[in-house]
């Protein structure tokens, strides 16, 4: 199954060759045009009979992870979180390191030994370290070396009422949709991006957009599901299952109010579920994409994901189904000039 393939695989911002190779594998028979830019975007170009409006779909490659700061003289691993991660949650998770994905744990003071005090706060990173079964700096050495990336180790699984647990949801559920997309046969031209390192800055879309020019840009999430209890329904950003979610706002786009709503028209018209992403905090690839050169219109769909942002995330396949069909009936009534005035 692709989204096992590609959730399971590393790809921590900065390292997204094994994902990328996994994409370019399979969209590769059904694009016009691969490329890959100097700073590892993935570039794709599926030509059709229609050329307008020039359109840019976006997913992201990377996901959070760590990477490897000092080995200390016992052979124990520091390190440093690369993306925006939860520290409460590292404790006793196992990962794997560098390019030979060498199995480790998270490890610190046991919690009989820690002061009370510690017990009230999460652990820092410098309290934090990885347990890779050497005995010293030497034997760690030979397998280990400062700025060796970390993913957690997190095996993909489909449980309860068609929910799936993962690691790196975030964005490879949006890679999936997009790949998924490029499979099928268009009347519009599209270009397809593959981005590196949002999860440090939106680093690889800029460049990206630069390139394309595009009138539209689409970009395609995992994005933060917090229908838990003790959250107030106004912090709740999404709810698993009610739909993929479509945003209003967030740190880094006012999204333009009329692509906005053309999108929850064609929901509406064809009884796909769907929801406003109701908060602001955080930001997306339009973050960078909207700005480039003349400006592009933008608008984000989202598969919602409990947990975000850690060794396993938790998304509804409903949801992911819905945005799927949401893109498609898109990107159709588009190609049957379907744009409206507001834009």
């Amino acid at each position: 199954m692709l989204l096992k393939k590609l959730t399971e695989a590393c790809g921590v911002s900065g390292n997204e060759k094994e994902v990328r190779d996994i994409i370019i594998n399979e969209i590769k028979n059904y694009v016009d045009d691969i490329q890959v830019d100097r700073i590892g975007n993935i570039i794709v170009y599926k030509k059709g009979e229609i050329d307008t409006p020039r359109i840019m779909i976006a997913a992201h490659m990377d996901e959070v992870g760590l990477m490897i700061t000092k080995i200390e003289d016992s052979g124990l691993l520091r390190f440093t979180n690369v993306g925006g991660i939860d520290q409460r949650v590292l404790v006793s998770k196992p990962v794997l390191v560098g390019n030979k994905k060498l199995k480790g744990v998270i490890g610190a003071k046991p919690f009989h030994l820690q002061k009370r005090t510690e017990w009230k706060k999460a652990l820092d990173y410098k309290e934090l370290y990885i347990d890779i079964g050497v005995n010293n700096k030497d034997e760690a050495e030979k397998l280990v070396k400062v700025g060796d990336y970390v993913s957690f180790l997190s095996n993909y699984v489909e449980f309860g009422n068609d929910l799936i647990k993962s690691k790196a949801l975030d964005d490879r559920v949006g890679c999936k949709i997009l790949i998924d997309l490029l499979k099928t046969s268009r009347k519009l031209s599209i270009y397809g991006v593959f981005t590196v390192m949002e999860e440090i800055g939106l680093v690889g879309a800029g460049p990206a957009a630069y390139r394309i020019e595009p009138d539209i840009g689409i970009i395609l999430e995992g994005t933060t599901c917090s229908d838990v209890p003790e959250i107030e329904g106004h912090l709740q950003a999404t709810e698993l299952g009610k739909g993929p979610a479509i945003s209003v706002m967030d740190r880094t786009t006012v999204f333009n109010k009329g692509l906005r709503n053309y999108i929850i028209n064609i929901a509406k018209e064809n009884n796909i579920p769907y929801q406003l992403r109701r908060t602001t905090f955080g930001g997306n690839d339009s973050g960078k994409i909207h700005l480039t050169r003349h400006g592009a219109i933008t608008a984000t769909i989202s598969v919602p994901c409990r947990y975000i942002h850690s060794p396993i995330s938790v998304m509804s396949k409903n949801d992911f189904y819905n945005a799927k069909i949401l893109l498609n009936l898109f990107i159709e009534k588009l190609e049957k000039g379907g744009l409206c005035n507001e834009f």
